[in-house]
């Protein structure tokens, strides 16, 4: 068995090998960004010079974001280790439970203290970088499209929607691992399996928009054919809403979700070309008025702004929910949940043998085995290697299946849309489209533009 020296400066060696080995990666990509300043010729026909140039220039400045942010984090993680933060947090949140006449008994109730304290202090940590890349550099390549008060409202229904999930989630977790025996790590995985689909069956209806505004799609030739599409295909379509993410974002999207027989498809309307919200109705009046001096905040940024058709067009609309729908025609949302509940059982069987050895936490500073200490050192630090190869393999995968509903949605005869779509979402997200490959190999969990272009030409 390694000793406690040994365990700490390995995990804390392979953070820094793998802070150097992605900063690397991205130095290769940041090069490109830099070098290339012409559209290369392969890509004439997809890009114009004008928009290449600002895609190269927001790539590049998100690549510096990105270099500066990750010095920080690493930094701050290893400061966290090296003096000590975990184990002396963890003995403050028994002095402030100590308070209240509670003492190291109340394991749940310490801990619950412990994950208050971290979230405060990762919420305020975090926010002036979030709002440098969301007021400095999302805004100066026009993609932001929120005010300070909408985002300040933001953050703080994200903390408090966070502790309402977390907190009786890891409080019941823990009481699990500690009633649960020997084979303890069944019962947990199974709570986090029933975990995981109350989440996703209560995410669009109930969480997703206390951030968002949901309506259905209004009733016209979109929605008529997407409704013939979902039918061509026995997808099982039960509502069509649009989300409003045009007040947070230029950003554009689509996605469906649901179980069996009820699913659901939910389009960006920035996705939407020309799109216009529905008219307000009685009963969503007082709403409105309730927003009425954000909304006039917003129309009258958007009146400052030079106004530049974006979206895509039924047509593209209609190829790129054929290439969402074939991620469920050829089972890719089943088989990755599927993945990660195997990852998850894996998981906590192997921690309920290192959960039980004291160096473990010695290593981290602890003189104590508290559960939820244990889960972190194990689940963040001791697992890393691990995650880190995972990763990979799921990026790899996950190529695999873009490429594989790009081919679903060709055999729907829409190559022609899909690759317009595909372009014009290059363009209006500003997606920088030459890419080192070792680079995208291992951060790009889809394949660059010019590979899927290739790719649907191949067979054509």
């Amino acid at each position: 068995m390694f000793s406690e020296q040994e365990i700490f400066y390995s995990v804390l060696a392979f953070l820094w090998v793998v802070y150097f080995w992605e900063s690397y990666l991205s130095s290769r990509q940041r090069y490109l960004a830099r070098t290339v300043e012409k559209v290369p010729k392969e890509l004439e026909s997809v890009l114009d010079q004008e928009t290449f140039t600002k895609a190269r220039l927001y790539s590049l400045d998100k690549s510096t974001y990105g270099f500066w942010s990750g010095i920080y984090h690493q930094i701050e993680s290893t400061l966290i280790l090296c003096l000590g933060a975990l184990p002396f947090v963890w003995k403050l949140s028994g002095r402030i439970i100590g308070q209240f006449g509670y003492n190291e008994d109340y394991e749940i109730l310490q801990s619950i203290t412990f994950i208050l304290i971290f979230m405060l202090y990762s919420t305020i940590t975090s926010l002036p970088w979030s709002l440098y890349e969301t007021f400095v550099l999302e805004e100066k390549h026009g993609f932001n499209k929120q005010t300070l008060p909408f985002f300040i409202k933001d953050t703080i229904k994200k903390l408090l929607v966070g502790m309402a999930l977390s907190l009786p989630i890891v409080s019941l977790l823990i009481y699990i691992i500690k009633i649960g025996g020997d084979y303890f790590f069944i019962y947990a995985w199974g709570f986090m399996l029933a975990v995981s689909l109350f989440i996703i069956t209560i995410y669009a209806d109930f969480i997703a928009p206390l951030f968002d505004k949901f309506t259905a799609l209004p009733d016209g030739d979109l929605r008529t054919k997407i409704e013939a599409l979902a039918a061509s295909i026995d997808f099982p379509l039960t509502k069509l809403y649009v989300v409003e993410g045009s007040k947070r974002s230029a950003h554009s999207n689509a996605y469906f979700y649901g179980f069996f027989k009820n699913k659901r498809i939910v389009l960006y309307d920035t996705l939407i070309e020309d799109y216009s919200p529905p008219k307000g109705e009685g009963k969503d009046e007082a709403k409105e008025e309730e927003v009425k001096e954000e909304v006039k905040e917003e129309e009258t940024k958007s009146e400052e702004e030079p106004k530049k058709k974006t979206g895509c067009n039924t047509a593209e609309i209609l190829a790129v929910l054929a290439h969402e729908l074939g991620h469920w025609k050829l089972n890719h949302v089943l088989k990755n949940f599927f993945i990660s509940q195997l990852n998850m059982f894996l998981c906590f069987m192997v921690f309920a043998f290192l959960s039980k050895e004291v160096v473990i936490y010695r290593a981290f500073g602890f003189d104590t085995q508290p559960t939820l200490i244990g889960l972190m050192i194990i689940f963040q630090f001791i697992f890393s290697p691990y995650h880190e190869v995972l990763g990979f393999i799921m990026i790899i995968w996950s190529r695999h299946c873009e490429f594989q509903a790009d081919f679903f949605a060709k055999s729907l005869k829409r190559t022609r849309e899909l690759k317009s779509a595909l372009v014009k979402l290059n363009k209006d997200n500003l997606g920088f489209p030459v890419t080192d490959w070792l680079y995208s190999m291992f951060n790009y969990s889809h394949p660059p533009l010019l590979e899927r272009l290739k790719a649907m030409d191949k067979t054509d």
